[in-house]
């Protein structure tokens, strides 16, 4: 006999690993906001490779769990689509560390506070949508949430234009030129990981609703 009960139990599972991963992916965003105050006292990349490796575990518990489950109430491939989207988000923070790791010094004067507030914008709402998505499907809501994430990506998008622009028409270094560029752009792409889960979940909802 089926037991609708044990197929609960796998539904609550899921969300809870998903929780778990955009919690985790926030977690990594919280750890490049509080480096970033202070570049020049990152001596591993420890907290970094942690949150990663997180991730990755949980991402393969999902595997697991979707192995082991015949039914589920959100279709296999959207699970693995938004676990996956999720794991992108601390494995590119994860480069940022490595970048600035090279050269701290290059960071000095430079400030990133308008990038960094939109990534941790971006990485609440992801958690938010979840939540959203775990209560049931509310259409209205989870797009208001997306249409926000779309936002923060576009704003995203016109300042690190900006930052570009003028950090080419600038005097400074070629080596601190390519530094900068590549941890401008690192953080954008970040941003643009979090407003992909946020279409997946969009996504998952409208075709659920």
């Amino acid at each position: 006999m089926f037991s609708l009960q044990k197929l609960l139990g796998k539904e609550d599972k899921f969300f809870d690993l998903l929780e778990a991963s955009a919690e985790e992916a926030r977690s990594s965003v919280q750890a490049l906001l509080k480096f970033v105050k202070n570049p020049d006292q990152l001596k591993t990349l420890d907290e970094f490779i942690s949150s990663r490796r997180n991730e990755k575990r949980i991402t393969g518990e999902i595997t697991e769990t979707l192995c082991r489950t015949f039914v589920t109430t959100l279709e296999r491939e959207d699970i693995e689509a938004l676990s996956a989207s999720l794991y992108k988000i601390p494995k590119t923070i994860e480069k940022i560390g490595e970048r600035i790791l090279l050269g701290p010094q290059h960071l000095h004067g430079v400030d990133l506070t308008r990038q960094l507030v939109l990534l941790e914008k971006g990485s609440d709402t992801v958690v938010q949508m979840i939540q959203e998505l775990r209560r049931g499907v509310d259409l209205e809501k989870i797009k208001g949430l997306n249409d926000r994430l779309q936002v923060i990506e576009g704003e995203a998008d016109k300042l690190v234009l900006e930052l570009l622009r003028a950090l080419y028409a600038g005097q400074a270094d070629p080596i601190k030129v390519v530094f900068l560029k590549d941890i401008f752009e690192l953080v954008e792409k970040v941003i643009d990981r979090c407003r992909d889960a946020g279409n997946v979940i969009f996504h998952i909802v409208l075709k659920n609703s």
